[in-house]
């Protein structure tokens, strides 16, 4: 190696770092697809405790016990999600076929005019259930072989909430095994890095979900004056498809202009894109800024290149859960930065107090 130059040395070096991240990382995804069982619901706990943990502190603040807390936030997210789960399987299940059929519809219109691509749409219209349903195959299929959807689906979610109600009651606990566990000197590192990563999942599963929320409504009221059928139905797709950020708008949005062109015209259709035209603009310059303000911002390219990653790993579910773990992982990242700025970076910052 001595008698290589300086910097073909230096180029060796960073491949073998390279190809060593590339192996663990890759090692980790083939772990993780193994035990897709066990990791799906605590993924999908992490979330939830995200997302319920303000609720959970407010009751810890009004003097309720820890155990009591957390099983009353469990019931809360049983009724809620619950709840939104009925609205949009019933909006969707009352309007789908109206909404499919509106979109053959359209297909037929653009054929009429753009000829190859309308056929196109035409075919992904006619085929949209049988292509969900293998999409979504894709990713519970191999879940538990043999095992209906339906069940796992529910056992997943069973699992993830009695996981939600331990992360929740013993947070602390968690955090005093970390730090026991920790090599070194490194237990206030890791710990700082856990709980930024925490609070990047936190801002972005709560964050996530207000804007989901308003601009489901927003486009709902719009498309109801616009008397655009199924816009119940459209207004809870653009619900869901917002956990997906970027693709899951646009692809919502397209859904509802091609449903107003097909039922109601070409003027319609244009109202109903400026609609979601300014929902969007909306999102994008008013509420992220101000509700994902203390969220780790990533780049559009970052997250559609998440969601790329996670669809093939993991289906429609890799979609949803990739974009808070690369949060996360930006989160980690920003608080190593700040701890090991580089030549003109400024000062370390302050080691976290432990807690008591």
């Amino acid at each position: 190696m001595q008698l290589l130059p300086a910097p073909v040395r230096r180029f060796a070096a960073w491949c073998a770092v390279l190809l060593l991240a590339a192996g663990v990382g890759w090692v980790g995804v083939r772990l993780c697809a193994e035990l897709r069982t066990a990791v799906t619901p605590v993924l999908l706990a992490l979330l939830g405790t995200a997302l319920l943990r303000p609720l959970y502190r407010r009751l810890l603040r009004a003097g309720v016990r820890a155990s009591v807390a957390a099983g009353l936030t469990c019931v809360a997210v049983v009724a809620v999600v619950g709840g939104a789960v009925y609205i949009v399987v019933a909006a969707l299940v009352d309007t789908g076929g109206q909404i499919i059929d509106s979109l053959r519809a359209a297909a037929k219109a653009v054929t009429r005019h753009f000829g190859a691509a309308g056929t196109s749409l035409d075919d992904l219209a006619a085929n949209s259930r049988q292509l969900l349903g293998k999409f979504g195959g894709t990713a519970a299929s191999n879940v538990i072989s043999g095992v209906s959807v339906v069940g796992e689906s529910i056992a997943m979610a069973v699992l993830a909430l009695l996981l939600v109600f331990f992360f929740l009651r013993d947070s602390q606990r968690a955090v005093r095994a970390l730090r026991s566990g920790a090599p070194g000197g490194t237990a206030d590192l890791l710990e700082a890095m856990a709980r930024r990563a925490f609070r990047a999942v936190e801002g972005f599963m709560r964050g996530t979900t207000v804007i989901a929320l308003i601009d489901a409504v927003c486009i709902t009221v719009g498309l109801l004056i616009l008397r655009v059928p199924g816009a119940v139905g459209l207004g809870a797709l653009v619900f869901v498809g917002a956990y997906i950020p970027y693709l899951g708008a646009f692809i919502s949005g397209a859904v509802a202009v091609l449903v107003a062109l097909a039922d109601r015209g070409l003027v319609i259709a244009l109202w109903a894109l400026g609609v979601v035209l300014a929902v969007q603009v909306l999102e994008g310059h008013v509420l992220q800024p101000v509700i994902q303000s203390r969220t780790v911002q990533m780049h559009p390219a970052v997250v559609l290149l998440a969601i790329t990653a996670g669809a093939s790993v993991a289906g429609i579910l890799g979609m949803l859960l990739s974009v808070p773990l690369t949060a996360a992982a930006f989160g980690v990242v920003q608080e190593l930065r700040e701890r090991y700025p580089g030549p003109g970076g400024g000062p370390p910052a302050p080691t976290p107090t432990p807690p008591g």
